[in-house]
């Protein structure tokens, strides 16, 4: 399950391969200017206080930060965690069965390198703003649940998304205080995103697929 926004998800059959590859190419380029805007925004609402910097949780927390090797390792190590868990909920409950269909619906067609490109953009602008930007000033619980109830839709297959986004806040909020580098609760997000688009996305399409052979041999 990927940590992208609402703004990767869309209604049935409205994925990026909807409108074929001029329509996957407009979904990306939408994305990847609201994910440039997000990142815009926190990077400036951040250098609006003086002596901090969006890179540290504070300016103690700077003179005390894991380094940069350290950080990405960690970051990868959590990244890595949370896909094993969200496919571990995809294949065991009925929850994240759901939920994966949803979500591969909605990616169908993205190509490997634009999920790559999505997770980059995704990842670095929602660290920069919930982490980055937003944690210092709220602290980690208030952070996390925003970040949760952005990932919120009214819908009974999109709970387990909410929960999870929940919790991976939470999770991300912790590394970037633990190592002090904003680079940790990025390449985790990144990681995460940039395994589970694709996975999620071929799936539907295998599944599409088998759905379509097994029609055909009534």
């Amino acid at each position: 399950m990927g940590e992208s926004t609402e703004h990767e998800v869309s209604g049935g059959g409205s994925g990026p391969a909807a409108g074929g590859p001029s329509g996957r190419q407009g979904f990306v380029r939408s994305a990847i200017v609201f994910y440039g805007l997000m990142g815009c925004v926190a990077l400036f609402w951040r250098m609006s206080v003086p002596g901090q910097s969006i890179l540290h949780p504070s300016p103690e927390a700077a003179a005390s930060a894991s380094s940069l090797p350290a950080a990405l390792f960690a970051g990868l190590g959590v990244g890595l965690f949370a896909v094993g868990v969200s496919e571990l909920l995809t294949r065991w409950t009925k929850l994240g069965d759901s939920l994966a269909d949803v979500l591969g619906e909605s990616l169908a067609g993205l190509g490997k390198g634009d999920a790559v490109l999505l997770a980059f953009a995704s990842g670095t602008a929602e660290e920069m703003l919930f982490r980055g930007a937003l944690q210092p000033v709220v602290g980690l619980f208030w952070a996390s649940v925003i970040f949760g109830a952005c990932h919120f839709l009214p819908r009974r297959e999109l709970v387990l998304w909410s929960v999870f986004a929940m919790a991976m806040g939470f999770v991300f909020g912790a590394l970037y205080e633990w190592t002090g580098q904003l680079l940790a609760p990025i390449a985790a997000h990144t990681i995460v995103n940039g395994i589970n688009l694709p996975r999620l996305a071929r799936r539907f399409e295998e599944r599409s697929k088998t759905s379509g052979d097994e029609s055909g041999d009534i």
